[in-house]
């Protein structure tokens, strides 16, 4: 059967009090951008519920994919509407779509009855007998199961009634937008993506930072990042994504610092610029998808001295899974088939035959001591080969400048 309208259910959001209608407002511009491309909708907040009325003719499958891509959505309802809300005129449209939504009759059943209209002369437990009595009429190879039943046919009276038994689930967490902006350092790699992801679904709008280092990383490798980040974007909304020319700040600590230091020393460097850029773009904190234990930098000990550079929050949600764990969510969000194409990434270009594990803060100071009159003129460098200025998007991928600056959505 074609549905003309879907209620939308939230959770965490209803748990925001006074402030809940600023999550709601958010919501509700996430889901009309999402989904304005295929056809005519009107969209509307009624008590704890979210109403997509279709208007013109659309796609199901599209909006349903494009809706379990919302963050804060955790249930998307197909819906039949009855604006008369006689126990007749309920009792007939109940009927009508058990026929048309079920091709077989020979299924258990309970009636779930929901009255946000406390005058309603009937009781919910009167309509759910009332209705069951009269759907095993119309179907009699049907039958009542009110503990584990095949199918629950949702019945909810408000100023109209909406029927429903399908709910198809939605990502779950919060709108983005609601909780500020993030940059994330995307390398092109199974766990930056999934990082992204993570912290966008809860409800925090994202830009994002690659280091390219030609010519030790190919322009396929930042071909792969760009393509990253505009699959995380079908989640997260338009994510800015910032290409910053890493190349001299590399050689320079290659030549100049011990090379079991080389990672935890660029990794240092690398957040800097990242903060630097978070602050540019007002940003309240970086994101990383490192794992404790995962490789040598990302120890606990590795991760302290990394941290020291930073003055914003650096969030790493992935940091207490497992790899396969990781591997799940990157599937689940389609970025894993991307993420291990064998392109290079700047941080396995240089990578030592022995890296330190426990670096000590100290020790890592006296080694960048070593770059000072050196490094300063090409981090500046890096940073400034990143254009300032903000660009709208009106494309998946579009390059603004001299190539440096993509904004995917």
């Amino acid at each position: 059967m074609q549905y003309k309208a879907f209620m939308i259910k939230y959770a965490e959001i209803g748990t925001k009090g006074k402030n809940r209608y600023i999550f709601e407002d958010i919501l509700v511009k996430n889901i009309n951008r999402k989904i304005k491309n295929y056809g005519d909708f009107y969209i509307r907040k009624e008590q704890g519920r979210i109403f997509i009325e279709a208007k013109s003719d659309y796609d199901y499958e599209d909006v349903v994919n494009a809706l379990t891509k919302v963050f804060g959505i955790v249930g998307i309802c197909p819906i039949v509407v009855e604006e008369d809300t006689s126990f007749e005129a309920i009792k007939g449209k109940v009927i009508a779509y058990v026929d048309q939504a079920y091709r077989k009759k020979n299924f258990t059943f309970k009636v779930n009855t929901r009255r946000n209209d406390k005058s309603y002369p009937m009781t919910s437990m009167e309509v759910n007998a009332e209705l069951g009595h009269y759907l095993l009429e119309a179907f009699p190879d049907t039958s009542v199961d009110v503990h584990e039943p095949d199918e629950i046919i949702n019945v909810e009276i408000r100023k109209t009634v909406y029927i429903y038994s399908i709910t198809i689930p939605g990502p779950g967490g919060l709108p983005v937008g609601t909780n500020g902006k993030g940059m994330a350092l995307l390398s092109g790699g199974i766990d930056s993506p999934v990082a992204t992801y993570m912290i966008a679904k809860r409800g925090v709008q994202m830009e994002a930072v690659y280091f390219h280092a030609p010519p030790f990383t190919s322009e396929r490798a930042k071909e792969k990042v760009i393509d990253l980040a505009c699959l995380v974007a079908d989640y997260a909304g338009a994510i800015k994504l910032h290409v910053v020319n890493f190349a001299d700040v590399q050689m320079a600590i290659y030549d100049n610092c011990p090379h079991e230091e080389l990672t935890i020393i660029m990794k240092r460097y690398m957040i800097k610029i990242a903060e630097e850029l978070a602050k540019r773009n007002d940003c309240q904190c970086t994101v990383t998808g490192e794992s404790i234990g995962q490789v040598s930098s990302q120890t606990v000990f590795s991760l302290a001295v990394i941290n020291d550079v930073s003055t914003l929050p650096v969030f790493r949600p992935c940091i207490g899974l497992d790899k396969q764990e990781i591997v799940d969510i990157s599937e689940k969000i389609g970025t894993y088939e991307t993420s291990i194409l064998p392109y290079e990434d700047c941080c396995t270009t240089f990578v030592a035959k022995h890296p330190v594990t426990k670096p000590i803060l100290s020790a890592i100071e006296k080694s960048e001591a070593k770059l000072a009159g050196i490094i300063e003129p090409l981090y500046e460098k890096a940073l400034e080969s990143v254009p300032r200025q903000r660009r709208q998007a009106f494309l998946c991928r579009m390059t603004v400048g001299t190539g440096i600056l993509y904004v995917c959505k």
